[in-house]
Protein backbone atom coordinates (compact mmCIF):
# COMPACT_ATOMS: atom_id res chain seq x y z
CA UNK A 1 0.00 0.00 0.00
CA UNK A 2 1.36 3.43 -1.12
CA UNK A 3 2.49 5.78 1.64
CA UNK A 4 3.61 9.05 1.91
CA UNK A 5 7.13 10.18 3.89
CA UNK A 6 8.20 13.26 4.35
CA UNK A 7 12.18 14.21 4.17
CA UNK A 8 13.96 17.04 6.57
CA UNK A 9 17.11 17.54 4.71
CA UNK A 10 20.36 19.85 4.82
CA UNK A 11 22.63 20.21 2.26
CA UNK A 12 25.15 22.20 1.03
CA UNK A 13 24.05 24.24 -2.10
CA UNK A 14 27.29 24.82 -3.20
CA UNK A 15 27.56 23.90 -7.06
CA UNK A 16 24.31 23.14 -7.36
CA UNK A 17 21.27 24.91 -9.37
CA UNK A 18 19.03 24.91 -6.49
CA UNK A 19 16.66 22.95 -5.60
CA UNK A 20 13.93 22.38 -7.81
CA UNK A 21 14.82 20.19 -10.75
CA UNK A 22 15.29 21.77 -13.73
CA UNK A 23 15.45 20.20 -17.46
CA UNK A 24 18.49 22.46 -18.92
CA UNK A 25 20.97 21.75 -15.61
CA UNK A 26 20.24 18.14 -14.17
CA UNK A 27 22.22 18.79 -11.12
CA UNK A 28 20.29 20.39 -8.28
CA UNK A 29 19.04 18.99 -4.65
CA UNK A 30 15.18 17.23 -5.97
CA UNK A 31 17.63 15.50 -8.97
CA UNK A 32 19.88 14.00 -6.49
CA UNK A 33 16.88 13.10 -3.36
CA UNK A 34 15.40 11.44 -6.85
CA UNK A 35 17.96 10.05 -8.48
CA UNK A 36 18.84 8.41 -4.84
CA UNK A 37 15.26 7.11 -3.88
CA UNK A 38 15.43 5.51 -7.36
CA UNK A 39 17.92 3.27 -6.55
CA UNK A 40 16.89 2.51 -2.80
CA UNK A 41 13.13 1.38 -4.04
CA UNK A 42 13.32 0.47 -7.45
CA UNK A 43 10.31 3.19 -8.45
CA UNK A 44 9.90 5.86 -10.47
CA UNK A 45 9.82 8.42 -7.61
CA UNK A 46 9.53 12.59 -8.09
CA UNK A 47 9.85 14.35 -4.03
CA UNK A 48 8.06 17.25 -3.64
CA UNK A 49 9.90 20.00 -2.30
CA UNK A 50 8.83 22.62 0.38
CA UNK A 51 11.56 25.76 -0.48
CA UNK A 52 12.75 26.10 -3.40
CA UNK A 53 15.95 27.16 -2.48
CA UNK A 54 18.06 29.39 -5.30
CA UNK A 55 21.53 28.13 -6.74
CA UNK A 56 23.72 28.02 -4.13
CA UNK A 57 22.10 28.96 -0.88
CA UNK A 58 22.48 25.97 1.58
CA UNK A 59 19.97 24.40 4.29
CA UNK A 60 19.92 22.62 7.19
CA UNK A 61 16.40 21.80 7.62
CA UNK A 62 14.07 21.79 4.27
CA UNK A 63 11.14 19.58 3.79
CA UNK A 64 10.17 16.97 0.56
CA UNK A 65 7.70 14.42 0.63
CA UNK A 66 7.63 11.54 -1.91
CA UNK A 67 4.91 8.54 -2.21
CA UNK A 68 6.57 4.81 -1.97
CA UNK A 69 4.68 1.38 -1.97
CA UNK A 70 8.00 0.22 -0.35
CA UNK A 71 8.26 -1.81 2.78
CA UNK A 72 11.25 0.22 4.82
CA UNK A 73 10.15 1.60 8.05
CA UNK A 74 9.35 5.33 7.39
CA UNK A 75 11.39 6.38 10.32
CA UNK A 76 14.45 4.15 8.95
CA UNK A 77 14.18 5.21 5.14
CA UNK A 78 16.52 8.35 5.94
CA UNK A 79 19.58 5.87 6.77
CA UNK A 80 19.27 4.04 4.09
CA UNK A 81 18.17 6.76 1.12
CA UNK A 82 21.84 8.66 2.65
CA UNK A 83 24.00 5.78 1.54
CA UNK A 84 22.77 7.14 -2.19
CA UNK A 85 23.02 10.34 -1.94
CA UNK A 86 27.00 12.45 -1.83
CA UNK A 87 28.29 13.79 0.93
CA UNK A 88 26.38 17.66 0.37
CA UNK A 89 23.25 16.12 1.04
CA UNK A 90 21.75 14.37 3.76
CA UNK A 91 18.02 13.28 4.95
CA UNK A 92 18.26 14.10 8.86
CA UNK A 93 14.96 12.32 9.24
CA UNK A 94 12.04 10.44 7.64
CA UNK A 95 8.58 9.92 9.03
CA UNK A 96 5.26 8.97 7.43
CA UNK A 97 2.83 12.11 6.64
CA UNK A 98 -1.07 11.65 5.66
CA UNK A 99 -1.92 10.99 1.90
CA UNK A 100 -2.74 14.49 1.17
CA UNK A 101 -0.53 16.66 2.90
CA UNK A 102 1.71 18.57 0.52
CA UNK A 103 4.39 20.83 2.17
CA UNK A 104 3.89 24.00 0.40
CA UNK A 105 -0.19 24.12 0.83
CA UNK A 106 0.28 24.24 4.51
CA UNK A 107 1.23 27.04 7.07
CA UNK A 108 4.58 27.03 8.03
CA UNK A 109 7.38 29.47 9.26
CA UNK A 110 10.69 29.46 7.81
CA UNK A 111 14.20 30.86 9.52
CA UNK A 112 16.57 32.10 7.25
CA UNK A 113 20.09 33.13 8.07
CA UNK A 114 22.49 35.30 5.88
CA UNK A 115 26.40 35.10 7.40
CA UNK A 116 28.52 37.75 6.38
CA UNK A 117 32.43 38.09 7.07
CA UNK A 118 33.71 40.70 8.50
CA UNK A 119 37.55 40.85 8.44
CA UNK A 120 40.49 42.68 6.96
CA UNK A 121 41.01 39.33 4.38
CA UNK A 122 38.95 36.61 3.78
CA UNK A 123 38.86 33.42 4.68
CA UNK A 124 39.33 30.21 2.45
CA UNK A 125 37.23 27.90 5.01
CA UNK A 126 34.71 30.16 5.20
CA UNK A 127 34.21 31.49 1.73
CA UNK A 128 31.26 28.73 0.71
CA UNK A 129 29.06 29.79 3.61
CA UNK A 130 29.34 33.92 3.97
CA UNK A 131 29.48 36.71 1.93
CA UNK A 132 32.87 38.43 2.85
CA UNK A 133 33.29 42.18 2.82
CA UNK A 134 36.30 43.94 4.04
CA UNK A 135 34.43 47.15 5.54
CA UNK A 136 33.25 47.75 8.93
CA UNK A 137 29.57 47.59 9.47
CA UNK A 138 27.56 49.48 12.02
CA UNK A 139 25.69 46.68 13.32
CA UNK A 140 23.46 48.90 15.73
CA UNK A 141 22.46 50.92 12.51
CA UNK A 142 21.69 47.68 10.76
CA UNK A 143 19.24 46.49 13.64
CA UNK A 144 17.60 49.60 13.71
CA UNK A 145 16.82 49.46 9.86
CA UNK A 146 15.32 45.88 10.01
CA UNK A 147 13.16 46.42 12.64
CA UNK A 148 10.97 48.59 9.62
CA UNK A 149 10.70 45.51 7.81
CA UNK A 150 8.89 43.39 10.70
CA UNK A 151 5.06 43.10 10.24
CA UNK A 152 3.43 42.25 6.62
CA UNK A 153 3.96 44.05 3.52
CA UNK A 154 4.45 44.77 0.09
CA UNK A 155 8.06 43.64 -0.42
CA UNK A 156 8.38 44.91 -4.09
CA UNK A 157 10.89 46.77 -3.46
CA UNK A 158 12.80 43.61 -1.80
CA UNK A 159 11.96 40.91 -4.58
CA UNK A 160 13.65 40.31 -7.90
CA UNK A 161 12.13 41.23 -11.07
CA UNK A 162 11.54 37.55 -12.18
CA UNK A 163 9.36 36.43 -9.60
CA UNK A 164 5.84 35.16 -11.07
CA UNK A 165 4.23 35.49 -7.28
CA UNK A 166 0.67 36.84 -7.66
CA UNK A 167 1.10 39.21 -4.29
CA UNK A 168 4.38 40.63 -2.78
CA UNK A 169 3.04 40.57 0.51
CA UNK A 170 4.53 38.65 3.05
CA UNK A 171 4.78 38.83 6.31
CA UNK A 172 7.91 38.65 8.55
CA UNK A 173 7.58 37.86 12.14
CA UNK A 174 10.90 38.46 13.57
CA UNK A 175 14.22 39.98 11.92
CA UNK A 176 17.36 41.03 14.10
CA UNK A 177 20.96 41.53 13.09
CA UNK A 178 23.72 39.46 15.52
CA UNK A 179 27.34 39.70 15.96
CA UNK A 180 30.14 40.09 18.83
CA UNK A 181 29.60 37.38 21.53
CA UNK A 182 26.53 36.10 19.94
CA UNK A 183 28.24 34.43 16.80
CA UNK A 184 31.49 33.58 16.10
CA UNK A 185 34.37 36.19 16.03
CA UNK A 186 34.25 38.54 12.70
CA UNK A 187 30.64 37.63 11.46
CA UNK A 188 27.43 39.53 11.61
CA UNK A 189 24.40 37.03 11.29
CA UNK A 190 21.40 38.50 9.89
CA UNK A 191 17.91 36.16 10.98
CA UNK A 192 14.71 36.61 9.37
CA UNK A 193 11.89 34.42 10.48
CA UNK A 194 8.98 34.43 8.54
CA UNK A 195 5.39 32.82 7.34
CA UNK A 196 7.05 33.18 3.48
CA UNK A 197 9.38 34.74 1.04
CA UNK A 198 9.61 36.40 -2.45
CA UNK A 199 12.20 35.26 -4.95
CA UNK A 200 15.44 36.80 -4.03
CA UNK A 201 13.62 38.30 -1.04
CA UNK A 202 16.32 37.51 2.16
CA UNK A 203 19.39 37.83 -0.23
CA UNK A 204 17.83 41.53 -0.96
CA UNK A 205 17.24 42.51 2.41
CA UNK A 206 20.61 41.55 3.70
CA UNK A 207 22.38 43.18 0.62
CA UNK A 208 20.47 46.60 1.42
CA UNK A 209 21.14 46.14 5.86
CA UNK A 210 24.37 45.74 4.67
CA UNK A 211 24.38 49.57 3.02
CA UNK A 212 22.99 50.54 6.33
CA UNK A 213 25.70 48.95 7.75
CA UNK A 214 28.12 50.58 5.56
CA UNK A 215 26.51 54.26 6.34
CA UNK A 216 25.07 54.37 2.54
CA UNK A 217 21.61 54.56 3.57
CA UNK A 218 20.10 55.87 7.06
CA UNK A 219 17.91 52.87 9.13
CA UNK A 220 14.85 55.01 8.41
CA UNK A 221 14.87 54.90 4.81
CA UNK A 222 14.07 51.43 4.96
CA UNK A 223 10.39 52.64 5.48
CA UNK A 224 10.92 55.01 2.02
CA UNK A 225 12.10 51.76 0.15
CA UNK A 226 9.06 49.73 1.23
CA UNK A 227 6.40 52.16 0.75
CA UNK A 228 8.14 52.62 -2.80
CA UNK A 229 7.48 49.01 -3.92
CA UNK A 230 10.22 49.82 -6.70
CA UNK A 231 12.93 47.53 -6.83
CA UNK A 232 15.50 50.00 -7.82
CA UNK A 233 15.16 51.57 -4.48
CA UNK A 234 16.64 48.43 -2.36
CA UNK A 235 20.07 47.84 -2.27
CA UNK A 236 21.95 44.58 -4.27
CA UNK A 237 21.22 41.22 -4.00
CA UNK A 238 23.83 40.04 -1.16
CA UNK A 239 25.76 36.75 -2.82
CA UNK A 240 23.75 33.34 -2.21
CA UNK A 241 26.89 31.49 -0.51
CA UNK A 242 25.90 33.44 2.74
CA UNK A 243 22.19 32.30 3.33
CA UNK A 244 20.93 29.29 4.45
CA UNK A 245 17.53 27.98 5.33
CA UNK A 246 18.03 27.34 8.85
CA UNK A 247 14.64 26.09 10.07
CA UNK A 248 11.19 25.11 8.97
CA UNK A 249 8.22 24.73 11.08
CA UNK A 250 4.91 23.62 10.71
CA UNK A 251 1.91 26.32 12.05
CA UNK A 252 -0.32 23.77 12.71
CA UNK A 253 2.13 21.20 14.29
CA UNK A 254 4.10 18.56 13.32
CA UNK A 255 2.25 16.80 10.47
CA UNK A 256 4.09 12.97 11.24
CA UNK A 257 1.57 10.21 11.41
CA UNK A 258 1.69 8.73 14.73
Amino acid sequence: MSKRIMLTVAYDGTGYAGFQRQKLDPHTIEGELDRALRALTGEEIEVIGASRTDAGVHARANIAVFDTDSSIPADKLCRAVNRFLPDSIRVQKSCEVPQDFHPRHCSAVKTYEYTIYNAETPDPVRRLYSCYSFGRFDTARMQEAAQYLAGTHDFTSFCSLYSQAETRVRTILEIGVETGAERLPREIVIRVRGTGFLYHMVRIIAGTLMEVGRGRLAPEEMAEILEARDRRKAGPTAPACGLVLADFEFADGNPERV
